[in-house]
């Protein structure tokens, strides 16, 4: 008989300090400049950003991280510093799911305004930033060292949340 257990879940809540290594390994895989252990868990222990990470838990109950985002706050601002998802998750919609996510805790916290930057190549997120309604706002030329665009230009974008 097929059908009779329970299919595994997909989740996002907050990261912990504990997730730091698999935060190090996904970013790792995703970004040429690594962060550290040390990296994350400053950000997630500092006062002004929040850290969610998207989770399969299987039908045994063991929970894997596969993605995660890390939201910096200023006054009625918000930078998200970092997005990534594992490369055999990627294309399933975890990385939108962080994101709404995200935005809904913003909008919550009455920012008004959330920027990030992408490299100009990675034309994946740019599409999933532009259709949750991010618009360019500007480019920084040479701020990624080894990025698919090969000047290593960001984009600059910015969502109005109020």
């Amino acid at each position: 008989m097929m059908g009779l257990l329970p299919r595994a879940r997909i989740f996002i809540d907050a990261a912990r300090s504990a997730d730091a290594e698999s935060l190090v390994d996904i970013h790792a895989d995703a970004f040429a400049r690594a962060w550290s252990a040390e990296d994350f868990t400053a950000l997630m222990n500092g006062g002004n950003a929040f850290t969610l990470g998207v989770r399969r838990e299987s039908i045994f109950g063991r929970r894997r991280m596969l993605g995660f985002i890390i939201v910096h706050t200023a006054a009625d601002e918000a930078e998200i510093l970092t997005v990534a998802v594992s490369r055999a998750s990627r294309g399933k919609g975890h990385g939108r799911l962080l994101m709404e996510e995200a935005m809904r805790r913003l909008y919550r916290e009455h920012v008004a305004a959330c920027f990030l930057e992408v490299d100009r190549g990675n034309e994946p997120a740019i599409g999933l930033y532009r259709s949750l309604g991010f618009e360019d706002v500007g480019v920084r030329k040479g701020y990624y060292r080894k990025g698919v665009d090969p000047e290593g230009s960001a984009l600059v974008m910015r969502l109005q949340l109020r």
